[in-house]
């Protein structure tokens, strides 16, 4: 009987010692924690230009979250952070299957692209593997400083031209009043038809304006620290 005891006490003692040597398995929480400081790490470094091409793939390799990718149904803007007032990086393509590496509940999926990574807005997206291996990240800090000027329209700064068939061109031209713009939009009836790169003073469309219709524009400057529009333009032809 002793010796049964005193082998039953040394099998114990073997088993307890195996499970603190370095081959164990970690919890599943340590695995995330890491998995999340991989990527906030990962989203510190410096994104690639949105004309890199293929060179500017980031190198990150995720080990334990490989499971899920997303694609959206219309093609849609990942920016460098995660609001519009970010600058766009890329415009993800329907049907394009995208590698996720971190998520901002509740509003945004982080990607990573072959023009870096961005975040994408989650309400245009669909996953598609196992979402709770996504780590969540936190947002990158919005810098201090002055919101642009709005730009303004000299003489003429607008023309557009009604054609018979239903087809009108529309062409802006305005004065560039920032040095810290981001980027311009361009509002058609309050909705964005256009982003534009900094230092842009010009636009052109055609769109559909039967006779007796009318459209309204602005033109908007906008960096992290906020926007400024134009007045409104009103065409009608």
């Amino acid at each position: 009987m002793k010796r049964s005891l005193l082998t039953f006490f040394i099998v114990v003692g073997l088993v307890q010692t195996s499970c603190n040597l370095p081959g164990s398995t970690p919890p599943q929480s340590g695995m995330m924690t890491a998995a999340a400081m991989t990527v906030q790490a990962a989203l510190q470094t410096p994104l690639a230009s949105p004309t890199a091409g293929a060179s500017a793939t980031v190198a990150f390799t995720p080990t334990s979250f490989t499971a899920l990718s997303i694609s959206v149904g219309e093609v849609t803007n990942c920016r460098s952070g995660p609001s519009r007032d970010y600058e766009r990086i890329t415009q993800i393509q329907p049907g394009e299957q995208v590698q996720v590496i971190g998520f901002l509940p509740p509003d945004y999926w982080v990607i990573n692209t072959q023009a870096g990574i961005c975040w994408l807005p989650a309400e245009f997206a669909t996953p598609t593997g196992n979402v709770e291996a996504v780590p969540t990240v936190t947002a990158p800090p919005t810098p201090n400083g002055d919101a642009p000027s709005a730009p303004s329209f000299s003489k003429n700064g607008w023309s557009y031209y009604c054609f018979g068939t239903g087809q009108t061109d529309v062409t802006f031209n305005w004065v560039d009043k920032s040095n810290n713009e981001t980027g311009y939009r361009v509002y058609r009836n309050d909705d964005v038809v256009a982003e534009l790169p900094a230092n842009s003073t010009s636009y052109f469309e055609n769109i559909k304006l039967q006779a007796g219709q009318s459209a309204n524009y602005q033109i908007e400057a906008y960096n992290l620290s906020g926007s400024a529009r134009t007045q409104v333009v009103t065409i009608t032809c």
